[in-house]
C-alpha cells in the first residue's frame, strides 16, 4: 500500500506543477487566477503530506493509512471543486468544504498515528 500512496503523491505533485504552469501562462482573469492558485497551493502541500503519510505508514499503521486516504479524497474533492469554479465557473456546492474537512482530518489522523506508534 505504501507504494500506491507514493505514486498518488507523485501524481498529485505533478498535477500541482502542471496546474501552476497553466495558471501562470494560460490564464488572464484575475479572479479566476486567485481561485486556481488556492487549489494549486492546497494540492502541492497535500501531495507532500500524502508523501509523508506514505513514508510514515510502516510505523504509523492503520491511522497513517487512514490519513493517506483522507489526503487523497480531500485533494480530489477540494482541489477538484476549486478548479471547477476557477476554470469553468461551475460551483460544486458543498464539495470543496467536504474536501477541506477531509484534508484537516488527514492531518489529525497523521498526528494521531504518531502518538500511537510503537
Amino acid at each position: 500500500m505504501q507504494r500506491i500512496w507514493i505514486v498518488l503523491a507523485a501524481l498529485a505533485g505533478c498535477g500541482a506543477v502542471a496546474m501552476g504552469a497553466y495558471e501562470a501562462h494560460g490564464m488572464s482573469d484575475p479572479a479566476a487566477l486567485r481561485i486556481v492558485d488556492s487549489g494549486v497551493r492546497m494540492q502541492g502541500w497535500h501531495a507532500l503530506a500524502l508523501l509523508g503519510a506514505a513514508l510514515w505508514a510502516p510505523r504509523g499503521g492503520r491511522l497513517a493509512h487512514a490519513a493517506a486516504v483522507a489526503f487523497v479524497l480531500g485533494m480530489l474533492l477540494f482541489c477538484g471543486a476549486v478548479y471547477s469554479l476557477g476554470l469553468a465557473g461551475v460551483s460544486l456546492g458543498r464539495v470543496a468544504p467536504t474536501g477541506g474537512i477531509l484534508l484537516m482530518l488527514g492531518w489529525l489522523l497523521l498526528g494521531s498515528s504518531a502518538l500511537r506508534a510503537r
